[in-house]
């Protein structure tokens, strides 16, 4: 290993090797070198609360994983176009945790590859290339997935993708709307996107959401809304495709994030959280679905369906059943948010407590009544964390949402460990009505 002066030497290595520009968390990156159930470690041996990280699903260096890893790496790993019991077990056991019409799967290495997937299918299956998204979506990073991304104008670039305004209720539309008011303000919104391909002369083939909005800040989605556009998105001939790479895999509380919403999808995405690491991801739709997108496309994808991913695959679904995760990821996301609350109540700053599970968004504003989106403060308070040696993130469609997203081992005395910070980082951070 490579010892360094100061963090700036091992900073200037990395651009040189890597690119100027390559993505980093935090004023002061930190220098990760092991981890632990929702621990991490840095080269001094400081250690850090994790509370961002959903790759490492069921905690990092996960023994069970390791172990299953590490037994089928010693024993066999092909690509996809050899027959494998362990390759079709699991396609079993992830398809049965799906909704019933889920039948079949394409398994992939990343989210993007699964949306990807995802789009083609849609596209063959309906004959169209319309997809709408919301104008603040991140879905990953292909040329055409890419396409979806945070889309704000009819004038973007690609005639075949549309945007609605991401669906909310803390932030609404129209002010002053009930619950299912402000539901039809965004289903009317999703018709006139789907009416302007038709006027245009693109033929509609779905949309593409993540179900619980993950990327958009978590909003507090108005009632019903997921179910409602599906049956407008059926009723206009298209598909409904979810991403699940950040709602999936137990994250609410739930398997997955559309069944906090109430229906299920023709199509599911997966990715980040299903190889706890190991590069993991896929597709669920009803057989009719994969076997038309397989016969048009003959789609192989080298490194995806092999035995080491199903075995680590299998490995991630045992430990959340096992140690009965979903339970656990239900009781301490209730008492964070509670606590959070609790805490928003003093604080000008935090205008919004809100989402599912083990996934928590804070809005930051400049004050409680205007609402208006605190971006620099948001940012401040991160870094603070940081500081106090617990991690987390900033995400939503103003870029002001602080974004709790730990491993699901995270339980209540790390919940503890994370409140005392946030308190104590309240205190510290100056001016937006902080105390």
């Amino acid at each position: 290993m490579v010892s360094y002066s100061n963090a700036d030497d091992m900073l200037a290595r990395r651009e040189r090797l890597l690119g100027v520009g390559a993505a980093l968390f935090y004023h002061e990156p930190v220098h990760l070198v092991r981890g632990e159930g929702a621990w991490v470690w840095d080269a001094d041996g400081r250690r850090y609360l994790d509370a961002y990280n959903n790759v490492p699903c069921v905690g990092h260096a996960n023994p069970h994983v390791i172990e299953a890893m590490h037994r089928q790496a010693a024993m066999l790993n092909v690509h996809s176009r050899y027959l494998h019991d362990g390759v079709l077990d699991y396609a079993e056991r992830l398809t049965g945790l799906h909704a019933s019409g889920l039948t079949t799967t394409v398994l992939t290495c990343t989210g993007t590859e699964a949306n990807e997937v995802a789009l083609t299918m849609a596209r063959i299956a309906t004959g169209g290339l319309g997809i709408i998204v919301t104008n603040s979506a991140y879905h990953g990073n292909s040329i055409e997935v890419r396409k979806l991304s945070r889309v704000r104008t009819r004038a973007h670039a690609d005639p075949d993708v549309r945007a609605i305004p991401v669906p909310q209720r803390y932030r609404p539309l129209v002010d002053g709307l009930d619950d299912a008011a402000a539901g039809d303000s965004y289903l009317a919104a999703l018709r006139e996107q789907i009416d302007s391909f038709a006027a245009d002369g693109v033929q509609f083939a779905g949309v593409l959401f993540c179900p619980i909005l993950a990327n958009e800040g978590l909003p507090d989605i108005p009632g019903n809304f997921m179910a409602r556009a599906a049956e407008l998105v059926h009723d206009a001939g298209g598909l409904f495709i979810c991403d699940e790479v950040q709602a999936g895999f137990g994250r609410t509380g739930r398997w997955w994030g559309y069944q906090e919403m109430g229906f299920a999808p023709d199509i599911a995405t997966m990715g980040k959280p299903m190889g706890n690491g190991l590069p993991l991801a896929g597709v669920v739709a009803s057989a009719d679905l994969v076997n038309t997108f397989r016969r048009e496309t003959r789609y192989f994808n080298t490194f995806a369906s092999s035995p080491l991913q199903a075995a680590t695959g299998m490995a991630v679904i045992d430990v959340i059943e096992q140690e009965s995760l979903l339970e656990s990821v239900t009781a301490t996301g209730a008492y964070l948010r509670d606590e959070l609350r609790s805490l928003a109540a003093g604080c000008e700053a935090i205008g919004d407590v809100r989402g599912y599970g083990l996934f928590v968004g804070v809005d930051w504003v400049t004050d409680r009544e205007s609402k208006t989106p605190d971006v620099s403060g948001a940012e401040t308070f991160v870094n603070a964390m940081r500081g106090r040696g617990v991690l987390m993130g900033k995400a939503g469609e103003h870029g002001n949402v602080l974004k709790i997203r730990p491993p699901l081992v995270f339980g209540r005395a790390h919940a503890d460990v994370f409140l005392e910070a946030f308190r104590q980082t309240l205190r510290e951070v100056d001016g937006n009505g902080a105390r």
